[in-house]
């Protein structure tokens, strides 16, 4: 019986069947037959996650505009769907064939969180796949990723047969060229990886050794191919102006996380948060033209029926066109009865006015980041940002008509006291004295402002990659301290786990003496980490015991700033230089300039035809 068939006995058994179901708006089907090579491109979350995500909608369109290329789509089955695929013997399947997750050329995972680590092992293991690249053989797909936490794979090292370092709309195609090539040659496995080793931006794990001192951290890592290369330099496009973007995306059946149409207005960041990876590892800037995006913003919304359309960047208000690029969206959008949002907004040049002429069709909520509530600790972080920025935002909105405002914290942040703990209450109320000052003819009624607090994770490339990262035990006392300071009932607080954050830290900025435990955590029953009702820290304490490793050894110690770091031979544009010099201004309170304002030696200028500002 075929897999389709089998579906057809078990889907009203699980919940939301539409995620197994494929056959969506704008999917796309072919024969497998009839290509060269099948992608199976695999998101490590459920469909309403993976269905959010701007880049699978990218290259799911790229790779399927390939005349040769199959791609097709696959996420992690819910546990009720697991059960039931287990019970009537079916494999991991695509959505739009339903083929064998097995049978596909490529497996590509991409690597957005951290902990969905064991969520890659589930489904390597429901398709079939040997778990560690060394024990796949001949006829096997080959396992590949690439995203953020792609720049740290190590972790995951020993489950990949390669990765691809950076933005991947070129690259991707050279691959699946050299594959071509080496189909044809007839020659084994590892003469593919050798070819693909010399692609610049291509990693493979396997073909390299990491020796360690007797303290448990790295002593070199180096290559054991002659194809591979010392430090693998990752890739970005130059010009995102010609490069593809799909014209058309799948619309999903069900319900997911962001449904809508993203824009994506620019790459890069100018701001330097020390906190921030991705305003590292995406540099340099790159915009797109008011035009293209214009063109993208008609096809997509005449092909999709959406009714919201969201700009997508690390900080859309950075967007040296924006004016005029809202403005010729508002008339188009006002005209299809189309939302437009704002996410990513800085503070200090928040406008009411352009939140007014963007919101005409629906007003949506407010949310600003801070950061940190005391002056001194956003300095220590660069955010650059005052509390006069923020009030004069927050008045500006509430005299709009808005009445709900959303700020964002981290605790837990290198240098960070009580005091600056409890200045994020203070900031708060200095939000609500805002309003309460507003005469109320002049504002909305019901104010509301929710307080969000995550827990600090220190990541590779930043400049604080070296730092110690507060206990769970600790974190906790300060979510109680900051809780005891907010008295004021229209302030609400909300905060995240900080055991999973924790954990989150570990593999964050990990070795490949991790893998071990990764499998033996699999193995237990960890699934699902990112979810609180399925996170198990119990058997995750139980795996790295059995393995021998303490795991306060990767986020409890400050990192000499000369320790060969798990990550020294990837490349992203970015000196560790500079991340020193960052780190030491950070404990100097220093701030530093944004790109446009002052050059601060990054390298990312490295990057030909990336915009770097003088």
């Amino acid at each position: 019986m075929r897999i389709s068939e089998k579906l057809d006995q078990i889907l009203m058994k699980v919940q939301k069947p539409t995620r197994y179901m494929g056959g969506e708006v704008n999917s796309i089907v072919k024969d497998p037959s009839s290509v060269e090579i099948r992608f199976a491109f695999c998101f490590p979350d459920v469909y309403e996650i993976g269905m959010s995500h701007l880049g699978i909608k990218i290259l799911y369109h790229l790779l399927n505009s390939l005349d040769y290329v199959s791609c097709e789509r696959v996420f992690t089955p819910w546990p009720d769907m697991q059960e039931q695929m287990k019970l009537h013997g079916i494999p991991l399947f695509s959505l739009e064939t339903k083929g064998k997750v097995s049978d596909f050329d490529f497996v590509g995972f991409t690597l957005q969180y951290e902990m969905c680590y064991t969520n890659i092992l589930n489904m390597l293991d429901l398709a079939g796949i040997p778990l560690y690249s060394r024990d796949r053989g001949e006829g096997c797909p080959f396992v590949c990723a690439g995203g953020p936490c792609a720049y740290n794979c190590e972790p995951i090292a020993d489950f990949l047969d390669f990765v691809m370092m950076g933005e991947g709309e070129e690259i991707i195609c050279e691959v699946m060229e050299e594959y071509c090539r080496w189909k044809k040659s007839g020659a084994g496995r590892i003469d593919f990886l050798k070819r693909i080793a010399q692609i610049e931006g291509i990693y493979v794990p396997s073909f390299y050794d990491v020796s360690y001192h007797k303290d448990g951290t790295i002593a070199a890592v180096a290559p054991n191919q002659k194809e591979a290369k010392p430090v693998v330099r990752k890739r970005i496009i130059s010009d995102l102006d010609h490069v593809f973007y799909p014209d058309k995306i799948v619309v999903p059946f069900g319900e997911v996380v962001f449904d809508r149409i993203m824009l994506e207005v620019f790459r890069g960041c100018i701001r330097g948060c020390r906190f921030c990876q991705a305003g590292y590892i995406y540099r340099p800037v790159r915009e797109k033209s008011p035009d293209t995006l214009m063109q993208s913003a008609k096809c997509l919304i005449q092909n999709t029926g959406y009714e919201e359309i969201s700009l997508s960047s690390l900080s859309t208000s950075d967007y040296t066109r924006l004016p005029e690029l809202a403005e010729r969206l508002t008339a188009e959008t006002e005209k299809a009865k189309v939302s437009l949002s704002l996410p990513s907004l800085r503070i200090d040049n928040f406008s009411i006015g352009l939140m007014q002429q963007v919101q005409k069709v629906r007003k949506s909520g407010l949310t600003f980041a801070p950061e940190a509530g005391s002056q001194r600790l956003r300095d220590v972080i660069n955010k650059g940002i005052t509390e006069e920025d923020v009030t004069r935002s927050a008045e500006l909105a509430f005299r709009g008509g808005w009445n709900h405002i959303k700020l964002y914290f981290m605790i837990g942040l290198p240098t960070e006291t009580d005091k600056d703990v409890t200045a994020i209450a203070d900031l708060a109320r200095a939000v609500i004295r805002t309003y309460d000052n507003i005469p109320k003819s002049e504002r909305a009624k019901n104010v509301n402002v929710t307080v969000s607090v995550s827990s600090f994770v220190p990541k590779a490339f930043t400049p604080f990659q070296w730092e110690k990262q507060d206990t769970p035990e600790e974190l906790v006392r300060k979510q109680k301290l900051l809780q005891g300071a907010i008295t004021d009932k229209r302030i609400s607080l909300k905060w995240h786990e900080s055991s999973v954050s924790n954990l989150e830290g570990v593999f964050s900025r990990g070795d490949r003496r991790l893998s071990a435990v990764l499998a033996a955590a699999y193995q237990k029953g960890c699934l699902f980490d990112s979810w609180d009702e399925y996170f198990q820290p119990a058997l995750w304490e139980e795996a790295f015991a059995e393995c021998g490793i303490d795991p306060a050894f990767y986020n409890r110690r400050k990192r000499s700033l000369e320790e060969i770091l798990p990550w020294e031979h990837i490349d992203v544009g970015v000196s560790n230089e500079f991340f020193r010099r960052e780190c030491q201004k950070a404990y100097e309170g220093k701030t530093t300039a944004n790109c446009r304002a002052a050059c601060a030696g990054c390298g990312a200028n490295c990057f030909g035809g990336g915009v770097c500002y003088e």
